[in-house]
């Protein structure tokens, strides 16, 4: 098995596990939408309802953690860092994920299985409300999210020192994005031809644009 297949492995568990997390938006969307039916249709609020809308936004933002270091899209200061050749950037992410990014997991894995342990011992439940709902599924989530951004973080890793030995990064699996991100991408690249660059990024404006007339559309029948 190549590198570039061990880290589309990677890729995919990443990606799996960031999709399968948000379908919680939807469970979400649809408890806040009955409870505020009931809140202020049926005056019957749920007591619990904010704990547990807490939980799954908190399981959503955490479980996708994995997934978005897979897309290469948490959030970067790149102004000087977009410059940087790629061997620059290789060695700049190859020394902040090992002084960083790895102490740091750890110690959320490690501090979050205790915390989770310590919650599983004394069956805990939410003291927001009287009788409220237990919290130690909720906990367990921390240190299992972080096993799965612990795994795609040394998937970087290796992406680095590929790239500090060849002198380019090694592909990603790559998922949808959105427009302007895809135009920004091509412009920045060194690896595609000039004739192809300009095809590409016309195409991306002409979908942007047909999306836009279809809203423009949408606005003149309202």
């Amino acid at each position: 098995m190549t590198v570039q297949r061990v880290l589309y492995a990677i890729d995919e568990i990443s990606t799996w596990v960031g999709k399968a997390a948000a379908w919680l938006i939807i469970l979400l969307m649809t408890v806040v939408c009955v409870e505020v039916f009931k809140r202020y249709i049926m005056n019957a609020p749920t007591a619990w309802i904010f704990d547990a809308e807490n939980m799954m936004y908190g399981s959503l933002f955490m479980l996708c953690g994995a997934y978005t270091l897979a897309q290469n899209a948490h959030v970067r200061g790149d102004f000087l860092y977009s410059s940087m050749k790629p061997r620059t950037q290789a060695a700049l992410d190859l020394v902040l994920y090992v002084v960083f990014f790895l102490p740091g997991i750890a110690a959320l894995i490690y501090a979050g299985a205790d915390y989770a342990g310590d919650s599983w011992r004394i069956a805990e439940h939410s003291n927001v409300t009287s009788d409220g709902p237990p919290v130690y599924h909720f906990k367990t989530v921390i240190p299992v999210a972080g096993c799965f951004v612990m795994l795609q973080g040394i998937a970087e890793i290796v992406r680095s020192i590929v790239c500090l030995k060849t002198g380019v990064w090694p592909s990603r699996l790559h998922d949808v994005a959105e427009i302007d991100v895809i135009e920004e991408q091509l412009a920045n690249s060194e690896y595609v031809d000039e004739e192809s660059r300009k095809i590409a990024i016309e195409k991306a404006k002409d979908i942007d644009e047909a999306a836009r007339q279809r809203g423009m559309g949408g606005d003149l029948q309202k």
